[in-house]
């Protein structure tokens, strides 16, 4: 795909997501330095499946809805400067019989061409907004989105799907079918078994191919399955704060209890609900509860993304000029994302990243620190992000740092990770870090132990190339003994700055380390 043309402050981008329960807007801007910008995320409900799957048509006042929705994402988009939207409709527009007629109205009314596309493609582009997001170090993971006309299923690892599958099996659809949480009254444990026995049937065959891939995690990725999960964490006791999101089958079975005790209105109190899905949020739970019955998964990982996700993905791959998809993994390319949306100096950052890494290594060899494969990814996305906060400003940028990584939606993290990339990046200058401070109380023990040692060789790494202009070529600790640690700095050139860094660094080193510092420099020009 040849990248079409762009101004100095870039291109916007809308995707819009037509499903059968709401339609979601995504706003983004793809920046002349090949990262992207989300300028907006907007979420509206519009039932747009209501009483279709009864009549095979989108009822007027359904499509009036959809129309008033789309018009006011349009002109929101707009406002943002869109050049371009890229929308889909799922479910419900694909089974409309009256669907011509609603694409024409909305090319009419709210100036959109809108590409309806098969559940198979549905499927693999939530799979690619969910993969791309996802930390999955070689596990073949099993993917579920559960919506209001069908539910798409994936199989396959960060960078490949080996199996799509998609269900006509939906939160609204089964409602409208089987009535289950519609009506007044609670939900029957035999109206509740209807629903897992039309579910179980559908599933049967796709569930046996499945199973014979060896699933070792499972993700879900749908508002129904966010909202069963946050039902989890703030109705059932102790009560938590959904911060690194799964549901267990008990806990689903639980929730699912609660949910079938209640008529529909003091459903819609239960906390954490959305009182929206109350009428709807139990086939869609029936639906979960027979595929993790089925597979034998004890738990699912949530998250927030998915469709319009996929779109963006799916858009940039067909980008000659977009490297961020790649061979780098989900973390790396959010990293990076980050980084050049806020406009770091990356030939500084690779420089301290490789400087910092070599001090980790070179000392984990010597035995100076107990710290493996985990810290030091985090280490190096750390180094890479640790002027990120001089975007702000550089006076106190280390703080800046801190507060940007720590309020990010760095994918395939989980929030612990977050917190400790943001430390490490925080101390990286000034103070050392203390037990009392600011964010301390979010880092286990083994973190806050690390964190000592990590900031150090970051402080080091950022003073050996304080001129910014790459003059130490490597650096490596070289010996240790009972009293003293060596370190070997290999320069080109002049680099009085630096060492007048490492001097003034020396003290803090001896206090972790328990040993005295001593260096050399050695010109890398004497051979030449």
């Amino acid at each position: 795909m040849t990248d079409p043309p762009a101004g100095p402050d870039g291109r916007v981008v809308a995707f819009i997501d037509i499903g059968t329960n709401s339609v979601r807007l995504l706003v983004v801007r793809l920046n002349p330095n090949h990262s992207y910008t989300i300028l907006s995320r907007q979420k509206q409900q519009v039932r747009l499946g209501e009483g279709e799957f009864e009549d095979e048509e989108i009822r007027p006042e359904a499509g009036d809805r959809l129309v008033m929705v789309c018009k006011k994402f349009h002109d929101l988009a707009r406002s943002f400067g869109t050049e371009e939207f890229v929308a889909v409709a799922t479910s419900a527009m694909r089974e409309a019989v009256n669907q011509h007629a609603v694409l024409h109205l909305l090319r009419q009314e709210a100036m959109l061409d809108v590409r309806v596309i098969s559940g198979q493609e549905e499927a693999r582009l939530i799979y690619l907004g969910v993969a791309s997001g996802t930390h999955l170090p070689d596990q073949t993971a099993f993917f579920i989105d559960i919506g209001g006309g069908s539910t798409e299923v994936a199989v396959g690892d960060s960078k490949n799907y080996r199996y799509l599958h998609s269900f006509r099996l939906g939160a609204i659809r089964l409602a409208s079918q089987y009535g289950a949480g519609t009506g007044n009254g609670p939900v029957s444990a035999a109206q509740y078994r209807k629903i897992q026995n039309h579910v179980r049937n559908a599933i049967l065959r796709s569930a046996a191919k499945i199973k014979k891939e060896k699933i070792e995690c499972a993700i879900g990725s749908s508002g129904t399955i966010m909202n069963l999960a946050e039902i989890a964490a703030k109705a059932l006791p102790p009560r938590t704060q959904l911060k690194d999101p799964s549901l267990s089958s008990a806990d689903l079975r639980r929730v699912i209890d609660l949910l079938c005790s209640l008529p529909l209105e003091e459903r819609r109190k239960i906390p954490g609900i959305n009182p929206e899905r109350a009428d709807i949020i139990i086939p869609g739970a029936a639906i979960l509860d027979v595929f993790m019955q089925e597979l034998g998964l004890d738990s699912i990982a949530v998250t927030g993304r998915g469709l319009q996700d996929g779109l963006l993905v799916d858009y940039l791959s067909r980008m000659d000029a977009f490297p961020l998809l790649g061979e780098l993994s989900p973390r790396q390319r959010s990293v990076l994302q980050l980084g050049r949306s806020c406009g770091i100096n990356e030939v500084h950052a690779r420089t301290v990243t490789a400087l910092v890494l070599e001090l980790f290594d070179s000392a984990l060899g010597l035995s100076l620190h107990p710290y493996g494969a985990k810290e030091r990814e985090l280490l190096e996305y750390a180094t890479f992000l640790h002027d990120i906060g001089s975007f702000i400003s550089y006076t106190n940028h280390h703080s800046h740092s801190y507060y940007i990584i720590r309020n990010s939606e760095l994918l395939g993290f989980n929030e612990a990770e977050i917190a400790f990339v943001a430390m490490i990046a925080r101390f990286h200058r000034k103070k050392a870090p203390r037990k009392n401070d600011f964010g301390m109380d979010e880092l286990g023990p083994r973190e806050r132990d690390a964190l000592k040692v990590l900031a150090t060789f970051v402080r080091f790494g950022e003073t050996l190339d304080r001129s910014h202009t790459a003059l130490i070529r490597h650096v490596r600790f070289s010996a240790v003994d009972d009293e003293n640690v060596h370190l070997q700095i290999i320069a080109r050139g002049d680099c009085q700055l630096e060492i007048w860094g490492i001097e003034s660094e020396k003290k803090a080193f001896e206090k972790i380390f328990g040993k005295k510092l001593i260096f050399e420099i050695i010109d890398s020009r004497a051979g030449e």
